[in-house]
């Protein structure tokens, strides 16, 4: 595909790096020259230089013959011309804008037929703020990932001692929870991946992606850590978008606190969130987090826009006998750095708003795209079309698919229920089929599977 990428901050670059390595036309524009020269260095893209809603310089970017426009600047509304300039002037068939102001996204009108022609709104708050919502509702997962609008459920989680299953053969899960349907789907191990087998043992520190019903997760969550107790008490440092998203959703579950330095912005949170205590000053004063009773919270979200402040605030909060810590980190670098030390779960706002960006690049219909590990892995939900003359997977089982090396078919989704995969299962048309990747390079081979060909009628 012939892509033009609008903006080459953190999410543009680390969107180039993923859609350059599978092999597509990429241009990416940006005022910012040293940026772009880093990362043409680093990667086989074009670069323009200029302002991105300029009908000048998408031509010079190509946009007469693009397929699609991915606009991701740090300004909405130079993403909103950019969309607009594409579609009036170049008729880019596909346009995807970042937009994170509510002020916009609360007006539906504003987007489609008659308004601004972006054909996908990608908000990486709203989507950091779902993952972040998922770990709170599901103690002791690192990842929580959804498909088929919610019914299976992909989590990441750490086993550790007093797991019923840490020891043991996986086959030990089925004869241990003989109710309970669900497919361990990759496992890694000192950051390397294992395809897990019936006899692979799990070890303590596995890091275990498995695939449920929604209604089962927590149960075999059991069986790889001792079940934490549910959260009741959160603390955010940070009264952002994220900030005020995050207390938004889980005030009326949870005891919300929220703390934020900017006055004016504390009396706005305080005027807008109806059950969430606000308190004007700096998460990374102990004296102030002593006072509010540190110790007896359950999380921690440091989500402000500055990482050493995230890291310091959840750092001293740890140390104060806070349950879980969550930090927001925008430098990549940073990221395998801290993980898993005194901050239990360091958050990629890159990686978690990559994956809604891939699934519209994707060939073949998939509708779910999730990026895993920093971008090495990757779970996606695909839809298999066709029948058994023109798919190579329609009509099969499960066994007889092909699948690229470091692949696996983690459950179905057929008619809202979800299969969990085993051999004798048959792909049927329609089926929405989840597969893990642990090497990404694959992803060409996985849509090859699901493209359907042509048929001699």
């Amino acid at each position: 595909m012939k892509i033009i990428i609008l903006g080459a901050g953190q999410v543009g670059g680390t969107l180039a790096e993923n859609l350059a390595n599978e092999a597509n036309d990429i241009t990416i524009i940006d005022s910012d020259g040293t940026r772009l020269r880093e990362l043409q260095d680093r990667l086989d893209i074009r670069t323009v230089q200029g302002r991105g809603s300029y009908p000048s310089v998408l031509r010079q970017a190509g946009a007469e013959d693009a397929d699609m426009l991915i606009a991701v600047t740090n300004s909405d509304e130079t993403n909103m011309v950019a969309c607009q300039v594409a579609y009036t002037l170049f008729k880019t068939p596909t346009k995807i804008s970042r937009v994170r102001a509510n002020a916009y996204l609360a007006r539906k009108e504003l987007f489609g037929a008659d308004g601004f022609p972006v054909d996908v709104l990608i908000s990486p708050e709203q989507v950091v703020t779902r993952h972040i919502t998922r770990l709170i509702e599901y103690p002791g997962a690192l990842q929580v990932l959804e498909f088929s609008k919610g019914l299976a459920r992909l989590v990441a989680i750490q086993a550790t001692k007093g797991g019923p299953l840490v020891g043991h053969e996986l086959s030990y899960l089925r004869t241990h929870m003989p109710k309970i349907d669900t497919r361990v789907a990759a496992i890694f191990r000192k950051d390397r991946p294992i395809i897990p087998q019936g006899d692979t043992i799990i070890e303590e520190g596995d890091e275990v992606f498995f695939i449920a019903g929604t209604d089962h997760i927590r149960s075999v969550m059991s069986e790889l850590q001792p079940l934490e107790k549910p959260y009741k008490r959160i603390f955010i440092c940070g009264g952002g978008n994220i900030g005020q998203r995050l207390a938004h959703n889980l005030e009326n579950r949870y005891q919300v606190k929220l703390i934020e330095r900017n006055r004016d912005r504390c009396i706005m949170l305080s005027e807008n969130l109806r059950k969430t205590i606000v308190l004007q000053g700096n998460a990374a004063n102990k004296d102030l987090l002593l006072e509010e009773n540190i110790e007896n919270t359950d999380v921690f979200c440091a989500v402000t826009n500055d990482d050493e402040a995230n890291i310091m605030a959840s750092l001293l909060a740890k140390r104060l006998g806070v349950r879980k810590v969550l930090t927001l980190i925008n430098n990549p670098d940073y990221v395998d750095l801290i993980q898993g030390g005194e901050i239990d779960v360091a958050i990629s706002p890159q990686q978690t708003t990559i994956g809604s960006l891939l699934t519209h690049v994707r060939r073949g219909d998939v509708v779910n795209v999730h990026s895993l590990r920093r971008g090495a892995a990757e779970a996606i939900e695909a839809i298999a079309h066709g029948d058994h003359r023109s798919s190579k997977v329609v009509g099969k089982r499960l066994d007889e698919i092909t699948l690229p090396q470091g692949t696996t078919i983690g459950a179905i989704v057929r008619h809202n229920e979800v299969l969990i995969a085993h051999d004798h299962l048959r792909v049927q048309p329609d089926d929405h089929v989840i597969l893990f990747l642990v090497d990404k390079t694959r992803i060409r081979e996985v849509e090859r599977l699901f493209q359907v060909g042509l048929t001699f009628f």
